[in-house]
This record gives C-alpha cells, sequence and structure tokens, in this order.
C-alpha cells in the first residue's frame, strides 16, 4: 500500500475532489478549489512585487479567505502575520506597521477600526476588504481575479510572524528564520505536533475549528489539519450547542479548545446535551488556560478519555498530557515533548528540586527564536547561561517524575505580607462552585501588607449577584483553602473581559486598583 500523500498542496492533486474546507455558512470547498484560491492569492501578492522575507497581515474572523491567503503567501515565502481583529484601530495600525507589513486584508465587518487602523499607517501599505467594502481600501477581488490557477514558480517555505497577546506592554512578533524548503516539505514537519497527540494523516480525520484564527496554536493546528488530509470545518462564533451539532454532521474527531469553552458546554441543559452523538471524537486538546480539575474531570466523564492537555507558547517548547496522564496526576499539563525540554529555576538560577516552586523555562530543539525589533525581550526571556531555555513568566513545579503543575504566571502572584499567592489556585477553586460563571482573582493595594486578595465574579445565569451569593461564596471556600488565600472582597462583572480563545485579559480588571501606584513583582 503506497504511503499517504502529505501536504496541502500535493494532495489537492492526489485528490482534488476531496472535501478539504467547509466555512462558517455551509460552503463545502474541495482540496481542488481550496489550492487554487491560494494560488490566485500567491500570483497576486507577486504582482504587487512583494519577494520572500516580505510580510502581509490579516485582520480576518474565521472564513474561506483566511485560510486561502495564508497558504498563498506560505508558498512563495512570506512572512503573514493574523492580527486580533479584537482590537483597536490604532494596536492594530502598530502591528502592521511593526511587522513591516506590505499588504493587509481586512473583513468589511470590521470597516471602522480597519479604517482608523489605515489612516494611521498610511499610504506604504496595500489595504484589501473582504466581503464588502470598506473605504479607501480595494476589494480583494482586485487581487486575485484574473490571476492564473496554476503554481507559482520558485516555491519556497513562508512563515506565520505571530504576535505575543500584549497582556502587558506592546506586542511582539515571534519571527523565525526562513527554512527555505518546498512548502509542502516545510509543513509536513509542523504536523508533528499533532502526531504527539496521535493524529495522523488521512484516517477520515475531521478537524473542528471553534477559535479564531489569529491564535497561534489554532492556526498550527488548522494548517496542519489540512496538510495531513483532513477536512478542516471553520466555526465564524463558538457557541456550545453548534459545535455538537457539527460534530455530529461532519463527524468530527479533533478539536483545538479552552477551559472556558468546556465549563460552558457543561452548562448546557442535560437534554441538550444528550441530543447530540458526540461518539466520533478521538482527540480533544486543549490549552491556552489552566482548565480546574473538576472541569476537567466532568469532561472526561462525558465525552470519555478522549481530551489530552498540552501547554506551550508562540515562541516554543511545550509538555503534553494524555487522558490517562492526567488522571493518574489530576491538575498536571504534563511531561516534555519530545523535541522539548522543560526545568524549574529558582531565583538564584539554579534549578528547583521536585516540588519546589520556581520560573518554567523551555527549550526546543528545533531552532530558536526572536522577538522581531526587540533584542531587549529577547535577551530578557533567555535563561541566565544563555543554553537555549526561555521563559514566558510562568510560575510552577516539576514533580518527581518530571511531570509539569501550573502555579500562575509571575505577573500575576500576590504578595501579601511577604507571602507568594497564586490566583489560579484560588480561581480554580471558584470556577468549581455551581452559582460562578467565571472567576477571577487578582492582588489590590493594601497599606499593611502590600497586597489583598480581591475576586470578581461573572455570576451564573441562574444565580442573583450581590451580598448574599458573596457569602455563599466565601463560605465555601472557608473549608478549601487556607484562610489568608480566600478574596476579602469580591465585586461581581456582567461578562468577563476575555477573548474568544479563553485568555483573560486581568489587567483590564487589576489596572484601576493601581492607577498611580507601582506593582513589585
Amino acid at each position: 500500500m503506497s504511503e499517504p500523500v502529505v501536504g496541502v498542496y500535493r494532495a489537492a492533486k492526489a485528490s482534488p475532489d476531496r472535501l478539504a474546507l467547509v466555512d462558517p455558512e455551509g460552503r463545502e470547498i474541495s482540496a481542488g478549489e481550496l489550492i487554487a484560491d491560494a494560488n490566485r492569492v500567491s500570483h497576486g501578492l507577486r504582482s504587487l512585487g512583494l519577494v520572500s522575507g516580505d510580510c502581509i497581515a490579516t485582520v480576518l474572523p474565521n472564513r474561506a479567505e483566511m485560510i486561502s491567503v495564508y497558504l498563498g503567501a506560505m508558498q512563495i515565502g512570506l512572512y503573514i502575520t493574523p492580527i486580533n481583529w479584537h482590537l483597536a484601530g490604532p494596536e492594530i495600525a502598530y502591528i502592521v506597521a511593526d511587522s513591516e507589513a506590505k499588504v493587509v486584508v481586512g473583513d468589511d465587518r470590521l470597516a471602522d477600526v480597519l479604517e482608523m487602523a489605515a489612516k494611521e499607517v498610511g499610504d506604504a501599505v496595500a489595504w484589501f476588504a473582504v466581503g464588502g467594502a470598506i473605504p479607501g481600501f480595494r476589494p480583494f477581488t482586485d487581487l486575485i481575479d484574473g490571476q492564473p490557477e496554476t503554481d507559482p514558480e520558485n516555491r519556497t517555505a513562508g512563515e506565520p510572524m505571530q504576535y505575543t497577546s500584549g497582556t502587558s506592554g506592546r506586542p511582539k512578533g515571534v519571527r523565525r528564520a526562513l527554512s527555505g524548503l518546498d512548502p509542502d516539505d516545510h509543513a509536513a514537519l509542523t504536523t508533528g505536533f499533532l502526531g504527539m497527540f496521535g493524529v495522523g494523516p488521512y484516517d477520515d480525520h475531521v478537524h473542528i475549528c471553534g477559535s479564531p484564527l489569529y491564535h497561534t496554536a489554532v492556526l498550527r493546528f488548522a494548517a496542519s489539519a489540512l496538510t495531513l488530509g483532513h477536512t478542516l470545518v471553520l466555526m465564524d462564533k463558538w457557541t456550545p450547542e453548534e459545535m455538537l451539532r457539527l460534530i455530529e454532521v461532519y463527524r468530527a474527531t479533533y478539536s483545538h479548545m479552552v477551559p472556558t469553552q468546556f465549563q460552558r458546554l457543561l452548562a448546557l441543559p442535560d437534554d441538550i446535551k444528550a441530543r447530540y452523538d458526540v461518539s466520533s471524537l478521538r482527540n480533544m486538546i486543549h490549552a491556552a488556560a489552566p482548565c480546574p480539575v473538576d472541569t476537567k474531570r466532568r469532561m472526561l466523564e462525558w465525552w470519555g478519555p478522549v481530551i489530552y492537555e498540552y501547554y506551550a507558547a508562540t515562541e516554543g517548547g511545550g509538555t503534553l498530557a494524555t487522558p490517562e496522564e492526567w488522571l493518574a496526576k489530576p491538575g498536571t499539563v504534563g511531561k516534555a515533548w519530545m523535541i522539548s525540554e522543560v526545568r524549574v529555576v529558582g531565583d538564584d538560577g539554579a534549578d528547583c528540586a521536585a516540588g519546589e516552586v520556581g520560573t518554567v523555562y523551555m527549550k526546543m530543539h528545533t531552532g530558536s527564536f526572536e522577538y522581531f525589533k526587540d533584542e531587549e525581550k529577547t535577551k530578557g526571556s533567555r535563561h541566565p547561561a544563555d543554553d537555549g531555555f526561555f521563559t514566558v513568566g510562568d510560575i510552577g513545579y516539576l514533580d518527581e517524575d518530571r511531570f509539569l503543575f501550573l502555579r500562575d504566571r509571575k505577573s500575576d502572584m500576590i504578595i501579601s505580607g511577604g507571602v507568594n499567592i497564586y490566583p489560579a489556585e484560588i480561581e480554580n477553586e471558584l470556577l468549581s462552585f455551581p452559582k460562578i460563571a467565571d472567576a477571577a482573582v487578582f492582588g489590590i493595594p493594601h497599606p499593611d501588607w502590600g497586597e489583598e486578595v480581591k475576586a470578581v465574579v461573572e455570576a451564573a445565569p441562574d444565580a442573583e449577584p450581590g451580598g448574599a451569593l458573596t457569602n455563599e461564596i466565601l463560605t465555601f471556600l472557608k473549608d478549601r483553602v487556607a484562610a489568608y488565600k480566600i478574596p476579602k472582597s469580591i465585586d461581581f462583572i456582567d461578562e468577563m473581559p476575555r477573548d474568544p480563545n479563553g485568555k483573560l485579559y486581568k489587567r483590564k480588571l487589576r489596572d484601576p486598583y493601581w492607577e498611580g501606584l507601582e506593582r513589585q513583582i
């Protein structure tokens, strides 16, 4: 039996009629159609004078054009920067300018912020609008109409240059050197990531993508799915019941998820959860935020042992926990990948003993990265020995078997009366309380202790915010965390400031309390 054809471009030629993509409106696109669209994008970008090493940017929700633009850029040696479309105009303008993008493709639903960004950046960038008109933008059809569907000449692999989330300070582009490889050969190298979860070529796999493609892992999973010959089902706006419906209709086998989505799935009425057939699921993979132990356990009881967890960063490196490993060590984010190393380092720069909390450092064996145009930040992320290890500021510990357990971000740690308090531990307990839909914990100023513990809570739909619920929450916590960890006050909020991938913008909650003051972490 011949080996399966791996590579989105090669596979499209081998089986052009195979279903490759389902867009959010339900339009089904064959592999041949998808690559024809990508080729038109490649020729269109080259007609504008772009050459290998140049950068383009996208400001697009999940839609077919996001995929064709990505594939078109990735086969002619371009960097592509997918921009978070929830950002404000000046924030988008900053990334466009900093990335040195020569072309931006944006969605007409974002016309207001894109107009603002374009005015700030100026005329050095070619701006194209998808879906409808944006004043001052050329229609996307101007880029692709009349362009050949044939392969471009001198094909060479590009790279995503994604920007860190910017939860503190300006976001920075994570840039890697271009490989010079054939685009399919380069893409095949990245599919080893899915292989770690047991996902291989074809095998009737269907990947459902409900999180925004501007996220590093989400885009990598989607691109790898296409490279491996899987069908990719896109959701524009993730909702729990719609995901269950699409899983049943397309017999989805895997996805990339976040704990917030698990919590919203679990909150569905039992009759709705029972309505949909999810027996096709094999590899539901989650990351991006700590998952409360109770939430993960309930999802495993519902979906079975198909939920995998990993910890990683845009910069590279990471860990993985299979369902069986997590059940044996609840709360772990797993052991280091075969192509990665993980260590936990104390303030003295020495490795911590098993069980001792310190700063988590990672290293990839496949090459290093740099923060684009920020040598100081690049150096600041490195281990003092400059041995290839870097940190993104997370705190945790390794157990005696080298399984990693995360405690929190160093920047989120609360220091109260000289004692270190990790908000994630308290948040996990709060999220297990049935009357709480979402929660955040952080430090606020205290004249004697330096900081005190504050909780902000989004009440469940059937719960009434107020003093009575506050008392219930505090009583619930008394037997679950130490007294010094219990919030001294609780505020209620209508909706937590999370992005669609589950990342909490905690600074938006915390900063007002620290206005004019400086946190010493």
